[in-house]
């Protein structure tokens, strides 16, 4: 099954969702809803999706947006699940159920966005000691130490 066959099968399964699943790069991407995401990527697992690669996040100023990168041995395809996570309520839940290999991704992004993975089993800090304050990968963030990069790089 390639990535197009991957797309009609996604579609006639869920049509919602069609709209929705573009290719980039060769690679599907699929953009929903920040409270279905946990859904779509069981859904996505149960298709033979085994392996989550990749869990980050984008800061795109109005909204921080989630980035999974699965891959399926089995189709030979790979896909970007995103959604986009208000800023005033940056929370999902967490993908440790399905793919244990999220387990640090997801403190990363926790610490470095402040997003918050709902039934994450040991959500904590893993890159910034426990005191600090903030989240140093948001565009709002501020400190005094950090010199900010001119508009025109």
């Amino acid at each position: 099954m390639n990535i197009e066959e991957l797309r009609e099968h996604l579609c006639a399964r869920y049509p919602l969702l069609c709209p929705l699943f573009s290719t980039e790069y060769g690679d599907g991407v699929l953009t929903v809803d920040y409270d279905i995401v946990h859904d779509a990527a069981k859904d996505l697992r149960d298709l033979g999706f085994d392996r989550l690669g990749m869990v980050t996040c984008v800061d795109r100023g109005e909204f921080l947006e989630m980035v999974y990168r699965l891959t399926s041995r089995e189709i030979r395809a790979g896909l970007f699940l995103k959604c986009a996570v208000p800023r005033s309520d940056a929370a999902v839940r967490s993908m440790y159920d399905l793919w244990p290999a999220a387990d640090w991704q997801e403190r990363e992004v926790f610490d470095m966005f402040g997003i918050v993975f709902t039934d994450h089993p040991d959500l904590r800090r893993i890159l910034m000691p426990d005191d600090w304050v903030g989240h140093p990968l948001r565009k709002d963030y501020a400190d005094d130490r950090i010199v900010r990069r001119p508009d025109y790089i």
